[in-house]
């Protein structure tokens, strides 16, 4: 079995239980106890689970995937998404911008051109890319900040997004369900509800991993009829077609 497989088995049977010790995950996996702690160990590290005596324990936000685990998952989808979503930016003259936590906005942001325009985010890794960038008034939003998510959540964050009006938001999805877009984090789904509600359009990028039936998200942040566009790296499923939305592959 391989790393990953057995990674994705040891967070799936967390999940369940919440909680679990090296014996029983070696047992049902199969392999020895000690691959069983290499595995943890290095899971430890992303963020993904918290290590307790003789196993591990899910993490209070462990619904949020580590961002450092999503920059490389799919990364060549989402560099396609990202291309398609800087042609569009050219469609949509802005001075100031919204940027999200997601990994996908992580891509774009090393690749904008931003000269002389407002920027704000609440995500510390897109922070620090577009802090390299000169001319940029980057705005770095305050709030509590996960090892997770690598980012500002909580309800000031969001209040804080009042203060502001936007030309353009970009954001991304955790999952697309039907023709809704939702997110695994009821902190990020408030963050991005509040910039919705302050822009005057939405560019959402959303790999083809989103409209997977395997992505999940619990919190429902939108119809995807109530962005702009949706940029996306290959065809959207058919039966989204006809219904409304515009898609950019």
């Amino acid at each position: 079995m391989l790393t990953n497989e057995r990674q994705n088995k040891i967070m799936d049977f967390l999940k369940e239980h919440k909680t679990a010790v090296v014996r029983e995950l070696a047992a049902s996996l199969y392999v020895s106890e000690a691959t069983v702690r290499r595995d943890l160990k290095e899971m430890q590290k992303m963020g993904l689970i918290e290590r307790s005596h003789g196993g591990a324990i899910l993490p209070e936000n462990a619904e949020e995937i580590s961002i450092f685990v999503r920059m490389n998952k799919n990364a060549k989808e989402k560099e396609r998404a990202a291309t398609n979503a800087l042609r569009e930016m050219a469609r949509f003259p802005f001075r100031s911008l919204f940027v999200d936590s997601s990994s996908t906005a992580l891509a774009l942001a090393a690749r904008m051109e931003l000269n002389y325009k407002t920027v704000v985010t609440n995500n510390l890794q897109t922070a620090m890319q577009l802090s390299k960038k000169p001319d940029v008034n980057l705005i770095l939003l305050g709030g509590s900040v996960q090892f997770n998510t690598n980012s500002a959540t909580g309800s000031w964050t969001a209040r804080q997004l009042k203060d502001f009006s936007f030309d353009l938001m970009i954001a991304s999805c955790a999952a697309v369900i039907g023709d809704e877009a939702f997110e695994r984090s009821l902190d990020q789904k408030e963050i991005k509800r509040a910039a919705m509600e302050r822009s005057a359009r939405r560019l959402l990028v959303a790999d083809s991993s989103k409209f997977s039936p395997q992505a999940h998200g619990t919190y429902r942040l939108a119809a995807l009829s109530d962005f702009d566009c949706v940029a996306t790296d290959s065809p959207p499923p058919e039966a989204l077609l006809g219904k409304g939305i515009r898609f950019s592959f």
